[in-house]
């Protein structure tokens, strides 16, 4: 079939198209059937209803677009996942190109930015979701470069879907927008620093446009205006936002200390990865406030003339890849029983974990304890002669970690309650994206086995990598 206007009942290579449901700037989007019940059906027996994405090539003389769909086309087959479109095809140039995905049944973000500023609770939710789903995709090589309220969907149960990935970069594949443009490339208000000086493979690049979502939903302003010029996009290289307290004093200092760290214009100063992102969105009362969190007004006159001589000379950075970014900053979990454990198991632990933190000087690590609860009832034991429990294991983590020397932002304590502390310390690494757990196992003593069942359903059970360390205890 050669290239043609599209319409309503047409068929081809095994689709109709079945209605037009939507015309952007560079592609249209057509709701289609498989006429010949090729595809894979989901875990509930049932082929999803599909899209089809068609490029605008009569109506459109930008070359980008063209390359973009070429981009689309490599990457979507590589991705996988509940945060991504699953795909079903492509056609060639040669004939009729269009990538087959499933329609998500869910609504994008952009609807809410209608009634922005939303009230905190929903812009911190939906700031977990978005930087877990960026993490997703940053762990399969891909940095999105497009982040923006209509390529963010939410499935019925809430689960953040990122779609649109024409403008994106896969680490193993040819980078054809790199290759042959070099205007900055991206949608005004969320494009990075960076990327308006042409870097193209910094995975914090997603944070900046995360950060630009949260300052919008929390305020209901943009903090850097909609440029539409090179000019105006370089401001943001030298122009601080206005705080986001000062136009919603409802926001958290902890909130704006967040927001504005996505924002710096170094990549270096913003979160090293999504998920230690999200896991400071989980856990407001571990973040370190820097003068950031009590700003109330942009920077004098002479800062910001001083950054833009710097960002007059400035240069592309030199660039990485997404997995030597992540490898650099993983979160790290050490699962400890301070309370049961013995002092040489506790040193062993502390040993092991700080000879992985000098080879992860990027890392962020999280001491835990689980302290076990009756599965029915209130327990008793919350406060026994006269301590609160649940601070004196805070406290006795605090003294387990002190002699690690870690900085007080890479550094995390939690005293989590359950009643089964191997389930816990999975979901825990699982909610927060953890890349390895480090837990004890008692080599000989009266509750080897009840700490031995542990470490051993959390190797089982657990996501990420585990290292156990043996007591050296007789």
């Amino acid at each position: 079939m050669s290239q043609q206007r599209l319409q309503a009942g047409m068929e081809f290579d095994g689709y109709r198209l079945d209605e037009k449901l939507h015309t952007g700037g560079m592609a249209a989007l057509w709701r289609v059937t498989d006429l010949k019940d090729r595809h894979k059906k989901d875990e509930q027996g049932q082929i999803p209803p599909l899209i089809m994405k068609v490029p605008l090539l009569f109506s459109t003389e930008d070359p980008t677009a063209i390359v973009a769909f070429e981009v689309e086309q490599m990457i979507m087959p590589k991705l996988k996942g509940k945060h991504v479109p699953r795909y079903f095809g492509a056609g060639d140039f040669d004939e009729q190109p269009y990538i087959v995905m499933e329609q998500i049944a869910g609504t994008s973000l952009r609807s809410r930015f209608d009634v922005a500023p939303l009230p905190v609770e929903e812009v911190i939710t939906t700031g977990i979701k978005i930087a877990q789903a960026l993490q997703d995709l940053h762990r399969q090589d891909v940095i999105h470069l497009d982040i923006k309220p209509s390529n963010i969907m939410f499935r019925p149960d809430g689960d953040v879907v990122l779609i649109d990935y024409g403008l994106s970069r896969h680490d193993k594949l040819p980078d054809l927008l790199d290759e042959e443009f070099r205007l900055p490339l991206g949608t005004g208000p969320y494009i990075s620093p960076e990327q308006v000086l042409g870097v193209r493979n910094e995975p914090r690049s997603d944070l900046f446009a995360l950060g630009v979502l949260l300052y919008h939903l929390a305020t209901g302003e943009r903090p850097f205006g909609h440029p539409t010029s090179v000019s105006g996009l370089k401001k943001r290289l030298y122009r601080d936002p206005i705080p986001p307290r000062s136009h919603n004093p409802a926001i958290p200092t902890w909130l704006q200390e967040i927001i504005l760290r996505c924002l710096e214009v170094e990549p270096a100063a913003r979160f090293d990865t999504a998920a230690q992102l999200a896991f400071l969105l989980q856990h407001p009362d571990q973040i370190q406030l820097t003068a950031r969190a009590d700003k109330t007004g942009q920077d004098g006159y002479m800062a910001v003339l001083k950054r833009r001589f710097q960002a007059a000379g400035a240069e592309p950075v030199l660039q990485h890849s997404v997995a030597e970014q992540l490898s650099q900053a993983p979160i790290i979990v050490a699962a400890l029983d301070l309370t049961n454990g013995s002092a040489d198991l506790a040193d062993s632990l502390r040993n092991i974990t700080r000879r992985m933190l000098q080879t992860e000087p990027g890392a962020r690590l999280a001491c835990l304890t689980i302290r076990k609860t009756s599965r029915i009832g209130m327990d008793d034991s919350i406060v026994q002669h006269g301590q609160n429990i649940h601070v004196k294991q805070l406290v006795e983590l605090k003294h387990w970690a002190r002699t690690l020397n870690m900085s007080p932002d890479k550094i995390t304590f939690h005293v989590i309650e359950a009643h089964d502390p191997a389930s816990a310390i999975v979901d825990y690494a699982y909610n927060n994206d953890v890349d390895h757990i480090i837990i004890g196992s008692r080599g000989n003593a009266g509750i080897r086995r009840y700490l031995g069942s542990v470490s051993r359903q959390v190797v089982a059970e657990a996501e990420c990598t585990v290292t156990v360390v043996k007591s050296n205890s007789k």
